[in-house]
């Protein structure tokens, strides 16, 4: 699995002209499912994001959960984080999670998220989305294997 948080102001996503997503202060997090990943993986992922603090306290030191803030989440699924370029010009992506299962996965963790975050907002599993945000620093931090 891999996560693509950004600490932001406020974000959307637009699937066909239509939004389907929307959040103010929070974390916008692209999601990406491999192959190897199950339940078990989501609930580490989700634990980790869910306490990461990269909020600005009082101080400007970053101490603040999402809870702390009363922050939202935006999840958007892409696939294309597992993009691998070491061969040639065109990514494969091989290592991606099959589709079915991926999107049970995502589906798992807006699942979970919801019930501790009031908000959670997210995109459509496999759409051509566009995505929209407002970044707050930027402050962009990424989870993946090399991290859990």
């Amino acid at each position: 699995m891999k996560l693509v948080i950004q600490r932001v102001l406020e974000a959307c996503v637009k699937v066909d002209g239509k939004t389907v997503g929307r959040i103010n202060k929070g974390f916008l997090v692209f999601v990406g499912v491999g192959k190897d990943d199950s339940r078990e993986t989501a609930d580490r992922y989700l634990k980790k994001l869910l306490g990461l603090r990269i909020f600005e306290d009082e101080n400007g030191k970053t101490n603040l959960s999402l809870k702390d803030v009363n922050g939202e989440l935006l999840f958007v699924s892409q696939f294309t984080l597992y993009a691998n370029c070491r061969k040639g010009n065109r990514p494969s992506f091989i290592d991606a999670g099959d589709p079915g299962e991926a999107e049970a996965l995502y589906e798992y963790m807006i699942q979970k998220a919801s019930e501790t975050v009031p908000t959670v907002q997210h995109g459509i599993f496999g759409a051509d989305m566009k995505v929209s945000l407002v970044n707050d620093g930027p402050f962009t931090v990424i989870l993946d294997e090399h991290i859990l």
